[in-house]
This record gives C-alpha cells, structure tokens and sequence, in this order.
C-alpha cells in the first residue's frame, strides 16, 4: 500500500455508533457550538454556549471531529424554538434556534475579534448593531430546483446542509413573503411540467414594485409549459422571465409588458433601477438603514469631492451625491457602470460620475480619477475585500474613510493597512444584521487620518 493510501485510510475514521454527552464551552464564528472530546474539537451542530447536549459524530478525523445534537439536556436561555419546520435540514439558516439578541452579540463579538487578532486594532467605540425584521426580509435568491423520481416531485428550496440535495420544505420563513409562502405551489407548477427535468434554478428578485421570478431552462421551453407557468403568474401576481442562455440573455413570459425592477432611497429622493440578476443587497431595510449610517459616519459637506470605490448600481454613490460638491464611482464591472450612469440621470444628479476599472490591477494608478485627492472615500468591497487598492487610496490622502463589509476577517486585515501603514486611526466600527438566522456578518468601519 502507498504511503498516501495509508494516510487517507488513517484519516478516515470510523464513527462511532454511540451518542456522547459534553457541555458545549464556546460557540464557533459559524454559531456551532465547541465542545472537546478525547483531545479532540468538536464543533456541533444546533448546540448552544453553556449547553449540556448529547450528540452524534457526523465527522471524524485525528485532530477535529463534527457532530449534531440529538438532545438538549440543559438549554441555554438564548434557545428558542425555529419558526421554519425544515430547519437544522436546510442549509439556508444556521442560527434560527438561537435567539434574535444573541445572534446579533455573537456576530458583533466576531467582528471585533477578527480586528483584534487579525488586524491587530480595536475601535474607539463599537458602533450599536443595525437591526431589523428577523422574517420575510430576503429579497434576492437563487433557489435549486430538482425532480426527484423517487418522490415524484419536484422539489423548490435551498440545498440541505452540507449536500446538493434541495431541501423538502413547503415555505421559507426568511424570503420575501411574495414567494417564500408559495413554495409548494412553485414545485407543483414545476411538477407538472413538460421540461420539469431541465429546470435547475429559480433567480428570485423583489422590487419595491414587482416580484420577478427568472426560470432557468436547459432546453426550448414547450408551449404548454409557457401557459401554465404564465397561470401561476396571474394567480400569484408575479412577473415570470425565461433565461435559456447566459445570465443576461432574459426573455420576458407575462405580462406582457413590465417596469423595471426599483428600490426608492426615500431619505434621499432616489429611486435606483435593477435587473433581476444585478447585485443589490437583500435585505431593503437594512441596505437603507447602512446607507444612512454610512453617511452620516463619513460626513459629507457640501463642498467635498467624494470617491465611492466598488459602487456598483450606485447604492451610495448616489445619495453622496445629495450631500456633497461631486462624487465618483469606480466598479469593476463595465454594466454596473452604464446602469449606474443612467440611475443618475433618471434622478437628476449631474454630479455623479461613474469610471469602469479593474479596482485590483495596477493600472489603477494610471486612471485620471485615481491622480485626483478626495476629502472622504467610501470602500464597499465583495468578500475578498480592498487590500488591491490600499496602496491607490493612500496617496488621495483623504481625510475619512467609511469601509463597508461582508466579510469582517478581510475587513479585519484590510483596518490593519489602513491604521498600521497608511496612517489612519480605527475609530467606529460595528455589524449590520443583513442576514438574520445566518452566520454572516455585515459591518462598517470608519477611519480618520491621523
């Protein structure tokens, strides 16, 4: 036998039959709870800080294992029964036994130890967390749709927890409730058609106007699949579009005839226009309660020249607009950019401008709006953070930094360049719970030169 043969057979252990009982120490950045066993961690599933649980390996390997509660000997008074009936199966939410304050402290303790350890800085003050609604708050979605032969039906929902399985499940509790409380009449519909076998994916995306669903096809879609998908529309006021080739590339089946998806920015007059497969936040309250802190945070006056670096559709970039002398907007996508440019003309802001650049190249720094100095920059970047554009924002010498994140360990590493090479000093940091239920972790720092 080889010596790679023989060291995949010692990593592979068997797991034990028998339950084990252990009383949960900690709780992982995922919300599982820690436990150790025979020199062993073991994160555990559905277990909470304080715990006393019996649970089953699910994983085993010499240094760490995983498991699941079976039972709960002595709950945590954060515990409290999940409101959806196929939680702990789906892998949509992780946290819904835990209690919508301790989600909010787990997440904010997260932040700031990611700054402490991994960005070696702590804040002047912890900024209060933003809160909203805790159901029916998600907007954006893709749902997997598969046909099961053994069922005979297709099921519509999020993947199962560590499986491509869709999990079974007649509604969601945390989507919008325009189609999180139609998800059996979605797999009915779907059962009953022609193609149901060539349907992987429903795109979902809510407006303040309209709820659009986008069918991803793998083949020509029958007439008589057209129809009874455009019966579901009537029935439950939906806009239904196809999307047989690229993302893009959307055919609109009823009505008709239909207004572009919007979200009104009310505090700023703003009203931005979006495809159902651009990228806006998913949660609408929370997205205006960020806007407004955000701003708020960086100060704008009336007289500053303001750079939105990440802009995207415009989501800051325009209501900085509203508050200063000029603004401009850098994304990475050439689109976003276009779309960008026209929300700004739709709503009047000739001070707005927008620059398509590749944000993690070194020609950044051959661009005319990277030569400029700026008195406030805002950073909104995706997981991988903003670490390619550091060494670009330090010669712009701005004097306040707003860094909106999605990820607090590249946020963490990021507010280390920031404070301990560029000269900045960490002076509010915070979370926003865009994602009540999960794990993920929204949050904002601010930075003011020293």
């Amino acid at each position: 036998m080889s010596q790679s043969a023989t060291r995949k057979r010692r990593r592979k252990k068997r797991l034990p039959e028998e339950s084990v009982e252990v009383t949960i120490e900690s709780l992982s950045d995922e919300g599982r709870g820690i436990a150790h066993v025979n020199g062993r961690t073991v994160f555990i599933d559905n277990a909470l800080a304080g715990e006393r649980v019996r649970f089953k390996y699910t994983r085993l390997t010499s240094r760490i294992a995983e498991g699941c509660a079976l039972e709960i000997l002595q709950p945590s008074g954060d515990r409290v029964i999940p409101a959806c009936s196929a939680f702990g199966r789906c892998g949509g939410c992780s946290l819904q036994h835990m209690s919508s304050p301790a989600q909010i402290t787990l997440k904010q303790e997260t932040l700031l130890r990611h700054l402490r350890h991994i960005g070696q800085v702590v804040p002047d003050t912890v900024l209060q967390p933003l809160s909203g609604a805790a159901w029916a708050y998600r907007s954006k979605a893709r749902l997997g749709v598969r046909y099961v032969a053994k069922k005979d039906r297709v099921l519509v929902g999020f993947r199962e927890r560590g499986s491509s399985f869709i999990t079974e499940t007649d509604r969601c509790e945390i989507l919008h409730d325009a189609v999180g409380g139609i998800i059996n009449e979605l797999a009915d519909c779907i059962s009953g058609l022609e193609l149901k076998k060539q349907i992987p994916q429903i795109e979902v995306a809510v407006g303040d106007n309209d709820t659009v669903l986008v069918f991803r096809h793998l083949q020509a879609m029958p007439s008589g699949d057209r129809e009874q998908l455009i019966e579901l529309a009537e029935q439950h006021r939906l806009v239904i579009m196809l999307q047989a080739g690229s993302p893009d590339a959307l055919e609109l089946l009823w009505p008709q005839t239909a207004d572009t998806l919007y979200y009104d920015l009310h505090d700023y007059n703003i009203r931005i226009e979006f495809e159902p497969a651009d990228f806006t936040q998913v949660n609408y309250e929370i997205n205006r309660k960020m806007i407004a802190q955000a701003l708020a945070l960086l100060q704008p006056a009336k007289e500053d020249n303001v750079l939105d670096l990440f802009s995207g559709l415009g989501n800051f970039t325009l209501p900085l607009a509203t508050r200063c002398a000029k603004v401009t907007g850098v994304e990475g996508s050439q689109n976003m950019v276009q779309k960008a440019r026209a929300n700004a003309e739709r709503n009047g802001l000739v001070n707005a401008s927008f620059h398509y650049a590749d944000l993690y190249s070194d020609e950044v720094r051959h661009t005319q709006w990277s030569k400029q100095r700026y008195d406030k920059i805002l950073l909104d970047p995706p997981r991988s953070g903003a670490a390619g554009i550091l060494e670009h924002v330090k010669r712009m010498k701005a004097e306040r930094m707003v860094y909106v994140s999605c990820h607090p360990a590249t946020l963490a590493r990021d507010a280390g360049i920031i404070v301990n090479e560029l000269g900045y000093r960490l002076t509010h940091a915070g979370i926003m719970d865009m994602f009540p239920h999960t794990a993920h972790v929204e949050s904002l720092a601010v930075f003011v030169r020293k």
